[in-house]
């Protein structure tokens, strides 16, 4: 059980890491808005202290009055429950209120948060506990999104500006081809099991039935998505899905996000600036249709999210070791170790595209009220992915994390897995 001490620490230390990840910025970078998709950072900073203020100070903190009553409104990210949320795709027209005085909510609201967890009784304590706890691990998913979106921020800018300087440390990689690893099917148990956190997504546990099936050893790389390029992948239509075919051909993608071609030579831009691309460096920044046309390519597939699962659970694989946003390197690493008989890099580097949609367990309940928006009003049109990704916080991710995107994004660090039938 969390003590009320351990909650305001654990609180204290999240909130604190968001205001962290935002220091390298100047003060113009916290209101750029790239494309719809992504959020400046300063609302970022602002929707996280609105999601306390609103689902714990307004709702159970007697007496409290609101830091400012338009907020409500400006910081609602999607719940309609609440009201109408201000248009995601002009938030960054949006000059005031500014960023010191954005700085100001959250200082305002963390100290009314922790001195509203002070009075409380034991059992009070414990019965707000759980939407405290959601709120964290909900402004954890927003430290992620910072980074994707001050990424694509500062992608656009044509002097191609580092966000950290050097920060991604030079490994002597392993280069060995894929191996696929066979995996016994069967009548198995996926969801979260246990007391632990998790969003209502991850629930019930459950049964499926999986046939024998094989799972690559590790991610495709850089090196390995080139020759789908050459090959002419994105010429060929027989190797997307229709729709996907529809997303190249508008788009005009002619490679993964991120990627230039300067004279003979691949580049990438990271968060450290502009790079020469390391080859056996994971492929990132591919969206769904992308990874599975890869995989096509290759007469393989994508696993599906109970075959990722299954493997992780029932070899006892734990996030621990992996490449997460505590390494502030914020870009996927090649392999530094040989290869063994466990496949690689399942937690930590990039999210990992599943063939499966985002749809409800059987026997899935959405949480009541307008927490309930929280993830089930997203199940259509959309992919689930697996893993966790350099960009994500280690305590944050466990086997039966469920992330899900539109199978065109692809400003997320996603890449891409094989498996194939037994």
């Amino acid at each position: 059980m969390i003590t009320r001490q351990h909650l305001i620490r654990q609180f204290r230390q999240i909130r604190h890491k968001t205001e962290e990840l935002c220091k390298p910025l100047a003060i113009e970078d916290y209101v750029v808005q790239s494309i719809d998709d992504v959020s400046p950072p300063k609302w970022h900073l602002a929707h996280t202290t609105w999601f306390f203020e609103t689902f714990i100070l307004l709702e159970s903190a007697k007496n409290y009055k609101p830091f400012h009553p338009l907020y409500q409104h400006l910081f609602n990210s999607y719940y309609q429950a609440l009201g109408s949320p201000y248009p995601r795709i002009r938030r960054g027209i949006l000059s005031r209120p500014t960023v010191e005085t954005v700085y100001k909510y959250r200082k305002h609201i963390d100290e009314e948060i922790i001195d509203y967890i002070g009075q409380l009784s034991d059992a009070e304590v414990e019965k707000i506990m759980p939407v405290i706890v959601m709120g964290l691990n909900h402004e954890q998913q927003h430290q992620e999104l910072l980074m994707m979106d001050i990424k694509h921020n500062l992608s656009l800018d044509p002097d191609y500006p580092a966000y950290r300087a050097s920060v991604i440390k030079q490994i002597p990689p392993v280069t060995q081809s894929i191996e696929m690893l066979d995996v016994n099917g069967g009548v198995v148990e996926i969801g979260h099991a246990g007391d632990a956190f998790c969003f209502d997504n991850e629930l019930p546990r459950h049964k499926v039935i999986l046939q024998p099936y094989k799972l690559a050893n590790r991610l495709v790389t850089n090196g390995e998505y080139c020759e789908f390029i050459e090959a002419g992948g994105y010429e060929k239509s027989e190797f997307w899905l229709s729709d996907g075919w529809d997303c190249v051909q508008k788009n005009r993608w002619k490679t993964p996000l991120y990627w230039q071609q300067i004279g003979n030579r691949w580049y990438v831009f990271t968060l450290s600036g502009l790079r020469e691309m390391e080859l056996a460096e994971p492929v990132s920044h591919v969206s769904y249709y992308e990874a599975d046309a890869y995989a096509r390519w290759r007469n393989l597939r994508l696993p599906t999210e109970a075959e990722w699962e299954y493997y992780v659970t029932s070899n006892n694989l734990a996030p621990d070791g992996g490449n997460f946003i505590e390494e502030n390197i914020f870009h996927p690493r090649p392999l530094d170790v040989q290869y063994s008989d466990v496949p690689q890099q399942l937690f930590g580097d990039l999210w990992e595209w599943t063939g499966s949609p985002y749809s409800p367990y059987p026997g899935y309940r959405p949480l009541r009220g307008a927490l309930g928006e929280y993830n089930g009003k997203f199940m259509s049109n959309q992919y689930v992915l697996r893993g966790g990704s350099c960009a994500t916080p280690v305590s944050h991710i466990r086997a039966s994390y469920r992330n899900f995107f539109q199978p065109d994004k692809r400003w997320q660090f996603g890449g891409i897995r094989l498996a194939e039938d037994a």
